[in-house]
């Protein structure tokens, strides 16, 4: 399929095109929902729009715990059908929509008690592999293992001897969620979408009750659109509430935001070959494999603080730390962290003041005629949220539309991938790449490699990696401004790439590199490029400091000590 580029004339190009003529559904929200719904109603033939406040996946989509999964928790909770729905769409993405972007993970689930926790362990385990085997898209995982004391110190040594008798082994799958979404974006795209980063909604276009657009800021330009649609959908996830304000209404729900914050640390700090699984008072806690780091989270505490830049605390960081040390043989220091970042799940209130208890299903609600709010969920079940999203805003259409068809629709770089991936040895022998380059690429890109290839081919230069951020080529960054829709240096350091989290400087090394790469692109000056390197080391700064503090207040304040937006 003809695939698409996020460059800066496609943006002007597509908000242009947004206000010149009425759109069958505008999606408000750059997040893996919105962007999901965007692709479905493309998909069904109607004319599409998408805007996003800030960067694709700038909020939740691109700070979760980066985990394509059934919620095996949620078997605890009797809720099967969460877990069986889940499951279908781990499998549909491992094996059809995205294989290039999801894979297998194991898990290691610590048992500390003889006999009654490995027959209750195990039965829910048994339990997930079997649910997922009846969609027949299981078969791509391998099923899960029971394994005795000395076996699982065999596969985990990171283990104290004594925090264990024995242990479960099974399988989710993973990805990286910013670049999920970045490619449902292209995805939509490709198929006729128009859409646009840093649009701002600052109002909704109504003819008596009805809403028929949306006022649109154009954040990075100047300017304001006027953007037409017969219905508009609501996808902003933590910032629902305050979207809906903008018509008048509240909604037939309320959306709480839950705080989540993940530790990165370097590979040879927990020495093991399988992720783990920790219970702990409130929830779980994982440790993911995640390339030549870990990933330690998550918290889930109530946040109603800055929902843009949630900030991580000290306290949060300690209670990370000592949870995973009350089962390591050797603990992990603050000074074993590269990095840490905080995000917001956005949850249906209920009647629980415990935020953990809150629901994870999601909900669709026609408030007034004209919009569709879609709101709650988790990240794996975004396509089906995304289908009934646009199911509710057919029904306010006069039109004969189409079924859902996303099922069936794989995401841009998935075609061809496998036989890409079979032959990486000669593409690394034509371009002269070290297999790893290769593979990295293809595990990022998919098919859509080919095209970083191609900006290597013409300069070779490209394919140098970053000096400070030797995992990434210097082509990535290029790419990332001239087709995947990144406007500025902190978009390529903490979405289109992970330096932000990965290095012990948090990026600040590789600031002027990048931004050097970026500026020819998107027509930068030296004064430009030194307003956003100072920009981004002003946002570390502030993570660093509020890091520092001893609760979410004085972390909060301490985090927007740093400037939102870089002036141009």
């Amino acid at each position: 399929m003809r695939t698409a580029t996020l460059g800066p004339a496609q943006r002007a190009e597509s908000l242009a095109s947004m206000a010149e003529r009425e759109l069958d559904v505008l999606v408000v929200g750059g997040g893996v929902v919105g962007a999901g719904t965007a692709l479905d109603a493309v998909t069904r033939g109607l004319s599409t729009g998408l805007v996003e406040a800030r960067d694709w996946a700038s909020g939740t989509s691109s700070r979760s715990s980066k985990l394509i999964h059934g919620g095996l928790r949620y078997l605890e909770m009797l809720d099967f059908a969460l877990v069986r729905e889940a499951l279908k769409e781990r499998g549909l993405l491992l094996e059809k929509l995205a294989p290039h972007l999801v894979r297998p993970v194991p898990f290691l689930y610590p048992l500390q008690h003889k006999g009654w926790e490995r027959l209750y362990a195990g039965a829910g385990v048994a339990l997930y592999d079997t649910m997922a085997m009846t969609h027949g898209r299981g078969r791509g995982l391998p099923v899960h293992r029971h394994l005795s004391r000395r076996h699982a110190l065999r596969a985990a040594p990171c283990l104290k001897k004594d925090a264990l008798v024995g242990a479960l082994q099974y399988y989710d799958a993973q990805m990286d969620d910013a670049r999920f979404v970045l490619t449902l974006v292209r995805t939509a795209a490709a198929y006729g979408a128009r859409t646009a980063n840093g649009a701002r909604v600052t109002g909704f276009l109504r003819e008596g009750e009805r809403v028929v657009g949306a006022r649109v800021q154009d954040v990075e330009g100047g300017g304001e659109y006027e953007i037409r649609a017969k219905q508009v959908v609501n996808a902003t996830g933590v910032w629902t509430d305050d979207t809906q304000a903008m018509v008048g209404e509240r909604g037939q729900f309320h959306v709480r935001a839950s705080k989540g914050i993940h530790l990165v640390v370097p590979k040879d700090r927990i020495h093991s070959t399988t992720g783990l699984i920790l219970r702990t008072e409130k929830s779980v806690l994982f440790v993911i494999p995640w390339g030549r780091h870990w990933i330690v989270g998550t918290t889930d505490t109530d946040w109603g603080l800055d929902k843009a830049h949630p900030a991580a605390s000290s306290a949060d960081i300690d209670y990370l730390l000592e949870h995973v040390n009350s089962v390591l043989a050797v603990p992990l220091t603050r000074d074993d962290v590269e990095g840490v970042y905080a995000g917001l799940r956005p949850l249906l209130a209920g009647e629980s003041d415990a935020s953990s208890k809150l629901s994870r299903e999601h909900t669709v609600a026609h408030p007034v005629p004209g919009l569709v709010v879609v709101a709650g969920g988790k990240y794996t079940t975004y396509r089906v949220m995304a289908k009934d999203a646009v199911d509710a805003a057919v029904h306010g259409l006069d039109l004969r539309v189409a079924d859902c068809v996303t099922e069936e629709t794989p995401l841009v770089g998935a075609e061809g991938y496998h036989a890409l991936w079979n032959g990486r040895a000669r593409t690394a022998a034509r371009t002269g790449l070290h297999p790893v380059r290769v593979e990295h690429l293809l595990q990022r890109y998919g098919s859509l490699a080919e095209e970083v290839l191609d900006l290597v081919a013409s300069d070779p230069s490209l394919g140098e990696p970053l000096r400070a951020a030797d995992d990434y080529l210097r082509a990535e960054v290029v790419y990332a401004a001239s087709h995947e829709g990144a406007r500025h240096l902190e978009d390529v350091l903490t979405r289109r790439t992970r330096i932000s989290i990965e290095t012990f400087d948090r990026g600040t090394r590789s600031a002027r590199e990048a931004a050097e790469l970026m500026a020819p692109v998107l027509g930068w000056d030296s004064g430009q490029i030194d307003r956003e390197v100072r920009h981004y080391e002003k946002r570390v700064e502030a993570e660093r400091e509020s890091q520092r503090q001893p609760d979410d207040l004085t972390a909060d304040a301490a985090r927007l000590g740093a400037p939102d937006i870089v002036p141009l």
